[in-house]
């Protein structure tokens, strides 16, 4: 029997963080067939508060890819909120990852691997990792990573 996605994540020694309320006007997760789709995600802290700073200059890049797992448990929490079932998710399909950064700053790719091995090691390397783009760019709030995905769902 496998265990469920919730089991893995304290296998792992996790904790998801609270899931944050939308900031605008737009829905937090949306499902179109058998699609997940999830809205851009913070990296939200275990009391609330969000990881902020700009990789290259009040960050390097071993805390940007700590903020990009924080957002992989930050989305997990968000789909667990808004979805419900985590067990549900059968596959990431699609991730975008957007690094606040320096100009000169060029390892978005690293960054972004701590949302990507995050969900490896959550739902197995081959339904954990999907398609991916890495990019540069200023973000609301100042915050270091911002990621949105889309993930398959069991039918």
């Amino acid at each position: 029997m496998e265990i469920s996605i919730e089991q893995r994540i304290k296998e792992l020694g996790l904790e998801l963080p609270p899931a944050p309320p939308p900031a605008g006007v737009y829905r937090p997760t949306l499902v179109v067939d058998n699609l997940l789709y999830v809205s851009g995600q913070g990296p939200v802290t275990l009391d609330g508060s969000l990881m902020t700073g700009r990789v290259g200059d009040s960050a390097d890049k071993e805390g940007g890819k700590r903020a990009a797992q924080q957002v992989g448990l930050t989305m997990l929490s968000t789909i667990k909120a808004h979805f419900g079932d985590l067990d549900r998710i059968k596959r990431v399909v699609k991730v975008l990852g957007m690094v606040n950064c320096t100009p000169d700053f060029g390892e978005q790719p690293y960054v972004i691997n701590g949302f990507s091995e995050l969900m490896a090691d959550v739902f197995g390397r081959e339904n954990g990792i999907g398609v991916r783009s890495a990019v540069g760019m200023m973000l609301p709030g100042n915050i270091l990573v911002e990621i949105e995905a889309q993930f398959e769902l069991h039918r």
